[in-house]
């Protein structure tokens, strides 16, 4: 039996794939350290990982003192986490043994945490890879876009930041690359290469799993025999930026007392009274089981965050995306590419706008021939169970 340290400083959708993996790693013998936020503490200890935390106060706040507007300031918004994380974790686990470590591909210091430590490192990239060539091309168009005035003092704070790393922790970090990806030997990507943009870009250390799909481990209240056999539309914007009253409101019209079944899930940000006169024809609710509710939806109307794609995609539903923001634009444009579903631009949208394309996905039976093709690769790709088998090949040691 390994005992296996796993970092996690991310949000849920960084959490929600890792769920099956560390169930499969516990149900085959290793010990599972996992570091995360508190928020996330008791679903993590569902599965039989020993849990601790570091403070998610401190870590955002240190990561968005980095500033937002550029990736070079979301990286050195990384780097001032590093004073968060990495004490707090060496700390906690002194004297301890671990075999090797897991770590997120984009929070939590995972890469240097791994170097400090000296142990076998795989990387869970929850999101689209990123090849260092497709970075590099990224950073040059900062360099080349944005004027020297800009570029140069956050430049330069990278520089400062990465030689008070070095200097604390007697740890090398030659590229931007190395602290937005946190790069290592194996990389597990929950997705699929066909689903993957550039997906023949990645050399074989990358292992395309596709969906992690586990159940959810916290208990959600609905009566899924309400909507059994009725096949709704299911919207959701996610549990980060789903504060969008208006937006909810403008499906209510959109598709208020019409044929269709709509399941819409809110979040906690927005009281359910806000929104008015709810039509018989809603289920509103702050949350739902989402993996649950997609196993009977015909359509899915969502922000466009990775877990959302991948669960639609997983079960089979035409999408409808509305980006808000991080990579979900990139993730929008990659499901019109494969022909799963079709990009709105929240900013412009309408009711009508809205009404009409639910109209025409339901309609263009082509949606649903590419999403069927699309699950059948997802459930072929052996997700949770295929990572498991290929971080513990050869004791992790990889």
């Amino acid at each position: 039996m390994a005992r296996v340290l796993f970092i996690n400083g991310g949000s849920e959708g960084h959490i929600n794939p890792t769920i099956g993996v560390v169930e499969e790693l516990i149900s085959r013998g290793e010990e599972v350290v996992y570091f995360c936020i508190e928020a996330y503490r008791e679903r993590m200890e569902m599965t039989g990982a020993t849990v601790r935390t570091f403070d998610d106060q401190k870590f955002i706040q240190a990561f968005i003192s980095g500033g937002r507007n550029y990736v070079l300031e979301r990286i050195n918004g990384l780097l001032l986490t590093t004073d968060i994380v990495i004490p707090s974790v060496l700390e906690q686990i002194k004297g301890e043994h671990f075999d090797y470590i897991i770590h997120d591909s984009m929070f939590g210091c995972g890469r240097l945490l791994a170097q400090i430590l000296r142990l076998p490192a795989i990387s869970s990239c929850t999101s689209f890879a990123q090849t260092k060539a497709a970075f590099d091309e990224m950073l040059e168009q900062f360099y080349t876009t944005v004027p020297a005035e800009v570029t140069n003092p956050i430049k330069d704070k990278f520089q400062s930041l990465t030689q008070m790393v070095k200097g604390k922790y007697d740890v090398d970090i030659e590229s931007p690359y190395e602290v937005f990806c946190n790069p290592a030997p194996l990389t597990i990507v929950y997705t699929t290469r066909e689903f993957q943009p550039e997906g023949e870009a990645f050399d074989p250390s990358y292992i395309f799993v596709g969906p992690s799909i586990s159940s959810r481990l916290a208990p959600e209240n609905f009566d899924l025999m309400a909507i059994k056999g009725k096949s709704p539309i299911y919207i959701s914007l996610g549990t980060v930026f789903n504060q969008a009253i208006e937006f909810y409101k403008l499906c209510i019209e959109a598709l208020g007392n019409t044929e269709h079944t709509i399941v819409m899930s809110i979040g906690d940000k927005v009281q359910i009274t806000d929104l008015g006169e709810i039509p018989q024809n809603f289920f509103v609710k702050n949350y739902v089981p989402q993996t649950d509710i997609l196993q009977y939806t015909k359509l899915f109307i969502t922000h466009g965050g990775m877990n959302s794609i991948n669960e639609g995609l997983y079960y089979g539903v035409p999408l409808i995306v509305i980006p808000q923001s991080a990579d979900q634009p990139i993730i929008a444009d990659q499901v019109v590419h494969v022909g799963a579903g079709i990009k709105l631009q929240m900013q412009s949208l309408t009711a009508t706008q809205l009404r009409e394309a639910v109209d025409h996905i339901l309609s263009d039976l082509s949606y649903k021939k590419a999403v069927s093709n699309i699950s059948e690769s997802f459930r072929n790709s052996g997700g949770y169970r295929r990572a498991v088998d290929e971080i513990v090949r050869g004791g992790g040691v990889v």
